[in-house]
């Protein structure tokens, strides 16, 4: 069953955690920055998810494209590395604060997802102008401005929907929404997520990768395989301490009392806290 409803709760609640949120304007002090990679690789930061972009002599190529309000600060910033009409949008999946701009980039762009993607698009009543027009099952690769840039099924992590992007030859990754970089992660389970399916995945990434890897989170800053893998460690080891709390027979409110230790609180400072990771895993792992 499809869940159309929680998901415009989850992108309104994304707003508001970030502190975007005006009287008038909710986007109103956003700014679109440009952080380079590396070559013609580039990552936008605004408001929702981190936009990447592939600039060169075939045009310019985006993975997500964030709230719709923001479109033209993004095409702005676009022109700057080229051109403001990308030719492709890559969907890492379907939250709105990554496919927001689908509408605007869609009507020039092709947009390619996984399939799971473009049935929830559909199920929550997207535009069709929205919609990926290119759908894959496990991955698919685009031949773009000289380089391979493939994009990974993810299944049963964030949600049901997710992939990962990589450039092999550039050696970046962008990571959607399996990267929260410095934060507890958001695992919709309601759209098909899981904890377990989680770490599943940022495994296998972290058995592709080296310690030269750029890689683009879904949110926070331009990270390393070494923060990616101390986010790994941090899921695990939380996941594995409520685990055994539980089994202990301790409730979820007692868990939440005791907490998770000092270590993990700046990783409660984002969007999830602490009290609704605890939760998030008890949900993820049912006794």
């Amino acid at each position: 069953m499809k869940h159309p409803i929680r998901t415009i709760i989850f992108s309104t609640a994304l707003i508001l955690s970030l502190g975007a949120y005006a009287q008038d304007d909710p986007f109103a002090d956003v700014t679109i920055q440009t952080v380079p990679v590396v070559g013609n690789i580039f990552m936008l930061v605004g408001r929702g998810g981190n936009i990447g972009v592939s600039a060169g002599e075939d045009g310019v190529l985006i993975i997500d494209d964030q709230f719709a309000p923001l479109a033209g600060r993004i095409r702005a910033a676009l022109e700057e590395l080229g051109s403001d009409t990308p030719k492709f949008v890559l969907n890492t999946h379907f939250h709105g604060d990554h496919v927001g701009g689908n509408a605007e980039f869609g009507a020039d762009g092709v947009i390619v997802a996984h399939e799971n993607v473009r049935l929830r698009m559909i199920d929550g009543e997207s535009p069709p102008m929205a919609l990926p027009v290119v759908t894959f099952n496990d991955n698919v690769t685009i031949h773009f401005n000289g380089a391979d840039i493939t994009l990974i099924h993810m299944p049963v992590g964030h949600t049901d929907t997710d992939s990962v992007v990589l450039f092999e030859d550039a050696n970046v990754i962008h990571m959607g929404d399996h990267f929260f970089n410095g934060g507890f992660p958001f695992v919709d389970i309601a759209s098909g997520g899981t904890v377990q399916g989680y770490l599943s995945n940022l495994e296998k990434v972290l058995s592709w990768i080296d310690d030269d890897t750029q890689v683009i989170p879904g949110h926070g800053p331009l990270a390393t395989k070494s923060d990616l893998l101390d986010f790994h460690n941090m899921i695990k080891d939380t996941s594995t301490a409520i685990r055994v709390s539980r089994s202990l027979q301790m409730s979820a409110e007692e868990i939440v009392a005791e907490g998770l230790g000092a270590e993990y609180e700046s990783w409660g400072q984002g969007f999830i806290n602490e009290q609704r990771w605890i939760e998030t895993v008890i949900e993820s792992y049912p006794r």
